[in-house]
């Protein structure tokens, strides 16, 4: 769940602050990341899950010193393009929690799974648990994999799915939605694919989400930043955890990044 992140996990988590609590180390010092990877819903939206223009200029400012952002999401590749086009970024995206992984410069996308599975597994299990099969709008446009709609009762599809033939499928819940995927799917084994295609190793990458999706690539990355408002989880293997909710955190970690210094 999300949790509600307090001062003194945000020392343990070696955050640094002044006397009124506003200074703080984003940054180990000396490093600077070759590419940030980021996720999107949560992230570098706002309170009301709209698109945080704040986040999104400050993104424009890595582009400009030559740092790639790399889009890391659960959403689909039709979405996740037309985001990072507008917001002017240049690294891979990583879509479908690491199903597929693509830039417009490549031949064609790398699709890291057949999505068919996942969807006759909500097809079956609508047949016995009370679920809507089809799930989410996005569906539509899926590659390689299926998600359900948030709501579900995470209980009983973890329950039903862990009985089944489809008991090796993983299940994922975020902010957005259920994910049913391929054991081997996750955006650390995509932001491997993407970073192995960019000549960059991933102790040279920053990587900033808010939800349990966003775990493997966090302990993949050199350095990771939890927004403030993230779930439980991401918070206990965040390297740093943002005072700041969602997309409030980019203005200044952007800052901390190309001052490499503490801000």
């Amino acid at each position: 769940m999300r949790g509600s992140i307090g001062h003194e996990v945000l020392y343990r988590k070696h955050i640094r602050f002044d006397a009124l609590g506003t200074i703080m180390q984003w940054l180990p010092e000396g490093f600077r990341p070759k590419a940030v990877a980021v996720d999107i819903d949560g992230t570098i939206t706002d309170y009301n899950k709209a698109l945080h223009l704040g986040a999104v200029q400050a993104l424009r400012r890595l582009e400009q010193a030559n740092i790639p952002v790399i889009l890391a999401t659960g959403n689909v590749r039709a979405i996740t393009y037309g985001l990072w086009r507008f917001i002017g970024a240049s690294g891979p995206m990583v879509c479908e929690n690491g199903g597929v992984v693509w830039h417009p410069k490549w031949d064609e996308p790398i699709v890291r799974a057949d999505g068919a599975r996942a969807r006759k597994c909500a097809i079956d299990m609508a047949k016995e648990i009370e679920i809507d099969p089809e799930g989410i709008t996005t569906n539509v446009w899926r590659e390689s994999e299926w998600c359900l709609f948030t709501d579900e009762d995470l209980d009983a599809v973890n329950r039903w799915v862990s009985n089944s033939e489809y008991s090796d499928l993983s299940v994922v819940r975020t902010g957005f939605a259920i994910h049913l995927m391929e054991p081997h799917l996750s955006k650390g084994e995509g932001l491997k694919v993407a970073l192995e295609k960019m000549g960059i190793s991933p102790g040279e990458v920053l990587a900033v989400g808010d939800a349990p999706n966003d775990i493997p690539m966090f302990q993949l990355v050199g350095h990771s930043v939890a927004v403030g408002g993230c779930f439980d989880s991401l918070a206990a293997v965040a390297k740093i955890i943002s005072p700041y909710p969602h997309g409030d955190t980019f203005v200044p970690l952007v800052d901390a990044i190309l001052n490499n210094a503490s801000v």
